[in-house]
């Protein structure tokens, strides 16, 4: 089987308040992901159907053609109930802002943030742009109209 993955340069900036902290990588040869970090100085306690924005200590400037997202991490997920709450986050190439990640305490139970935590994924992924073509009918498809909400299966 060949490999078919690509490797991307994409400058980044640790910032001040990430001083100490790595910066994200992947924690398995075949991870498609990279871990982002709480780069908070003290613990967040995140109650029960709380949020909120945590800093990852680093700016990015995503090459044309690609987005990154923001995306949850399962552990966390399964074993507190805390996701990324716009999952998943896009990261447009035109910006140059830290990235921060909204978390929501989906459980039942405060969750408590530390520094240096993996809280979520952030993932590189090439994007193509819509040019539209207006018309009045669309071409024919097995499905149809029907099933708006399924696949029509039960």
């Amino acid at each position: 089987m060949q490999e078919t993955s690509m490797t991307v340069s994409v400058p980044v900036v640790r910032l001040p308040h990430a001083e100490g902290l790595p910066l994200p990588c992947y924690m398995t040869a075949g991870a498609v992901g990279m871990d982002l970090l709480a780069a908070i100085h003290e613990e967040v306690v995140l109650p029960p159907m709380g949020r909120c924005l945590v800093p990852s200590g680093i700016a990015i400037a995503v090459p044309e053609g690609f987005e990154a997202q923001v995306r949850p991490r399962s552990g966390l997920a399964l074993r507190h109930g805390v996701t990324v709450l716009n999952s998943p986050g896009t990261i447009d190439a035109d910006y140059r802002g830290e990235i921060g990640i909204i978390l929501i305490n989906l459980g039942a139970t405060p969750f408590v943030l530390q520094r240096g935590e993996r809280i979520a994924q952030l993932l590189l992924a090439a994007v193509a742009r819509i040019s539209w073509h207006e018309t009045t009918s669309l071409p024919k498809s097995g499905r149809g109209a029907a099933g708006f909400g399924h696949t029509g299966s039960s």
